[in-house]
Order: structure tokens, then C-alpha cells, then sequence
């Protein structure tokens, strides 16, 4: 009776076709998983924010009042708003923004300020990544640096995502892990080339995910927070000309000031004394003429 032997070629084909498909229904089920987590996301408008792995639960006008409501912990959040506050001299106030942020762990990813000009002392608008596990804290440090014009915080679960991609970034790693143990033990070319293809597409993928997981753990840790500087307050005025040249310039800029605002004075006043002028005129004149006739 003769007995049918088994292809090595066969026996590694198959080997790898069950290595992607379960990877493959591993990946699709995590998808699937994520598409359902991710209707979840809440926003808030609150000055006060979630530490870290929390989100803070209220209302726009719990935002304004500056109240606190209770936390729901065990959830991953990515926490991103914008503060604007009125200070005396907003480059000094983002100095101390910046102290403010790096003494709680965090960085400064953007910074652009412009100059104090003759009447205004600039503005600046910085681009923080502060801490979640310390960020009520340092926002209430930097409120205080003046006059707080609007603060708008929210954060967006990712509870799901982040867990599925976990569990996506497993799933490819033991698949990775079973292909190079696969590849060890081939025992022909043609096996070994049908392996390396299937592990460059896995290790790919793994690459990918890899990166995706890195990026959300980073906005998880860091909330991204955009502090707007800026000052109502007059600059302090000009120095004094110190020679012949420059009180010439403030001379002739101060006179051309002064003809330019007789001359918007004289816009205002024209359209009420031209009526009043031609009713004048033309009353003088009837009387001359009837005067005349009574001469004549």
C-alpha cells in the first residue's frame, strides 16, 4: 500500500497562511472595536482639567464660574484648549509662562511675540505642552499672571483607541515573532522568500502602529494648551529729541498731526455751518435788494 508524503513547501504555505489570517482578524477585530469607541469622545469647556488618565465632567457654565465637578477616572484623554489673559507687559509675561511650564515637567513647542511700539506693549502667543497629571495646577499658576479674558479647555476620550491599538500592536508582534521563528526553521529557497515577504508586510504594519501609539500616548501626557498674551495699557511714551535733526522731526510730526486733526475737525463742522451760512446769505440778500428799493 503505498503511503502520499507531504511537501515541506506545502506544510510552510500553510504555516503562513494561518499566521495572516489570524493576525489579519485580530487587526479587523480591534478596528471594528475602535470604530465603536471612538463615538464616545466627550467635550468640555472647563477651566479646570482632567489629571492624568481622568476627564473632568461639566458644563460651559461651570467653565466660566471656574467650578470643579467630579472626575471619572480609569479614561484616557487628550486635553487642548486656549487662554487669554491681558497683562501689563506680555513679552515679561510670557518669561514667566515659560518658568512656569518647564518647573512642571513641560515644554514650550511655539513661541511668537511682538515688540512694544509707541501706545502698545506688544502681545505674545505661546504653544504649551504642560503635563495632564499637572495641569489644573499650572493653568491656575498662569491665570494669575493677570487679567484672565477666556479660557476654553476639552478633552476627547480615546479610551478605545488607545486600547486598541495596544492590543493591535500585540497582535502583530507575536505574528512577527512566529514568522521569524517560521523563517529559522524553512527548509527550502522558495519557502524562505514567501516567509521574508509576509514579514516585511507585518513588520510594516508593526512599524506603523508603533508610531500611532506613540503619538496618542504623547497627547495623552501632554495636554497642548495656546496662552495669548496681550495689554491694553499705553506704552511708555517716546524719549525726548536729543539734538537739532530729531526736534526737527518731532516738530514738522507734531505739526502734521496738528493740521491733520483741523482738518477732520473742519470735515465734522461743514455739513453744520453750510445750511445755516447759505439760509444767511440768502436772507442778506433779500434784504439788500428790498432796501435798495426803498432807497430808489
Amino acid at each position: 500500500m503505498t503511503q502520499r508524503r507531504t511537501s515541506p513547501a506545502l506544510v510552510v504555505a500553510l504555516t503562513v497562511g494561518l499566521v495572516l489570517t489570524a493576525s489579519l482578524t485580530g487587526c479587523v477585530s480591534s478596528g471594528s472595536s475602535e470604530s465603536r469607541g471612538s463615538d464616545s469622545a466627550p467635550s468640555i469647556a472647563d477651566s479646570s482639567v482632567p489629571r492624568t488618565g481622568t476627564v473632568a465632567e461639566g458644563s460651559d457654565t461651570a467653565a466660566s464660574s471656574g467650578t470643579t465637578k467630579p472626575a471619572t477616572a480609569g479614561r484616557d484623554v487628550v486635553s487642548t484648549g486656549t487662554v487669554s489673559l491681558t497683562v501689563k507687559k506680555p513679552t515679561d509675561a510670557a518669561t514667566r509662562a515659560v518658568r512656569i511650564v518647564e518647573t512642571a515637567g513641560g515644554r514650550v513647542d511655539d513661541r511668537t511675540e511682538r515688540a512694544a511700539t509707541k501706545g502698545d506693549h506688544g502681545s505674545a502667543s505661546l504653544t504649551l505642552r504642560i503635563p495632564s497629571a499637572a495641569l489644573t495646577e499650572t493653568l491656575a499658576s498662569i491665570r494669575a499672571l493677570g487679567k484672565v479674558d477666556d479660557v476654553s479647555i476639552s478633552a476627547r476620550d480615546v479610551t478605545a483607541e488607545h486600547t486598541d491599538l495596544g492590543a493591535r500592536v500585540t497582535a502583530l508582534r507575536a505574528s512577527v515573532d512566529r514568522l521569524v521563528d517560521l523563517m529559522s526553521r524553512s527548509a527550502t529557497t522558495a519557502d524562505l522568500i514567501t516567509i521574508e515577504s509576509a514579514l516585511s508586510q507585518r513588520q510594516s504594519d508593526l512599524e506603523a502602529l508603533e508610531a500611532q501609539q506613540a503619538a496618542l500616548g504623547n497627547q495623552i501626557a501632554l495636554a497642548t494648551i495656546t496662552l495669548r498674551l496681550g495689554s491694553i495699557a499705553p506704552a511708555p511714551p517716546a524719549p525726548a529729541p536729543a539734538d537739532f535733526l530729531s526736534g526737527l522731526t518731532t516738530g514738522w510730526n507734531a505739526l502734521v498731526t496738528f493740521i491733520t486733526g483741523v482738518i477732520v475737525v473742519v470735515g465734522v463742522l461743514l455739513p453744520w455751518v453750510l445750511p445755516p451760512a447759505a439760509v444767511a446769505a440768502i436772507v442778506l440778500l433779500v434784504l439788500r435788494r428790498r432796501h435798495r428799493a426803498v432807497l430808489s
